[in-house]
């Protein structure tokens, strides 16, 4: 598949031709008019796919719970996808991309997809480009959707809730449990793992969590379990694995599942909003007409919510 064109490719892709899924995401991590006519094409053709947000700090061993997960579905003959989020650099525009080199054991798989992703030039940015990468995927027939982040921040949280479970990943010793607090990831946690458990703190990091829980309430009824991992040898993954099935179980009997893909369908068209309105802001404060409000604004003469008003009146 060596056509650019987002038609042709979506095409190609939704009459199972997963060759043209790389270019496909090209054309939507670069966003412009190309994501969104990709965007339109499949946002109907998904099938459903349930999505898992694994996140927590730097160095947790999240890529490799990630590759020990890939191998444990496979045996259970789910075709997976792995979405590895590199926020880009904000003094190079560059990012590692290098999460594929731990899951060099699947290169080989045809059921098994990981995409590395930088979140550089995407209009809205990282919280616009996941979930329409995430319905490409969807759209390709994968199963399961892995979108893994690279540490502990608001962008972190934002990509967590483009999963229908999010699973964060914590080690002993590091202080993991209160920097998890401070960044929000407790409440949107639905399965803790500690990995590297061999470590000898591991009870102490089990006894803060539950403290912490015990000053958080579980509206949906579902409060989130603490699985021990040690991702190296694989030791834990299978429970991993079964703490989010039934997680999913639980999403499914209690119609949680339903009520949050609709709260993040709503919260995207919110997004997707805010950033057409933002682009048509500053087209026209751009305007040759607006200079004289935009030096009024700059010699406080008048102030800028005065100054919006005028502008807004316009459109009105």
């Amino acid at each position: 598949m060596r056509s650019r064109d987002p038609v042709a490719l979506t095409q190609a892709l939704l009459g199972g031709d997963r060759r043209a899924l790389p270019r496909l995401l090209s054309v939507v991590e670069a966003g412009g008019d190309g994501a969104r006519e990709v965007g339109r094409r499949v946002y109907a053709r998904g099938t459903g796919a349930f999505t898992v947000g694994i996140t927590g700090p730097p160095g947790a061993g999240k890529s490799t719970l990630t590759n020990q997960l890939i191998g444990a579905l496979r045996q259970r003959g789910v075709e997976v996808a792995v979405l590895a989020v590199d926020p880009s650099s904000p003094y190079t525009g560059g990012a590692l991309l290098g999460d594929r080199v731990r899951m060099v054991d699947h290169a080989g798989d045809p059921g098994v997809y990981v995409r590395s992703m930088a979140t550089r030039g995407h209009l809205g940015g990282l919280a616009l480009a996941v979930p329409e990468v995430v319905r490409v995927l969807d759209a390709a027939g994968f199963g399961r959707i892995l979108i893994e982040t690279v540490g502990v921040g608001q962008s972190e949280v934002e990509i967590a809730g483009a999963a229908d479970t999010t699973v964060v990943v914590l080690t002993p010793g590091a202080g993991d449990a209160v920097q998890a607090n401070k960044a929000g990831l407790l409440e949107v946690a639905d399965v803790f793992v500690i990995n590297k458990a061999d470590h000898p703190q591991v009870s102490e990091l089990e006894r803060d969590l539950a403290f912490m829980m015990e000053l958080t309430s579980w509206p949906d009824g579902w409060r989130p379990p603490v699985v021990r991992s040690i991702a190296v040898t694989g030791t834990g993954t299978i429970d991993v694995l079964e703490a989010i099935s039934r997680h999913e179980e639980h999403l499914a009997s209690s119609g949680v599942l339903d009520q949050r893909r609709a709260g993040r369908a709503l919260g995207e068209l919110r997004r997707v909003l805010i950033a057409r309105l933002e682009q048509r802001a500053d087209a026209m404060l751009d305007q040759p007409g607006h200079a004289g409000l935009r030096d009024a604004v700059v010699g406080r003469q008048i102030d800028p919510w005065s100054a919006a008003e005028a502008i807004l009146g316009q459109l009105d």
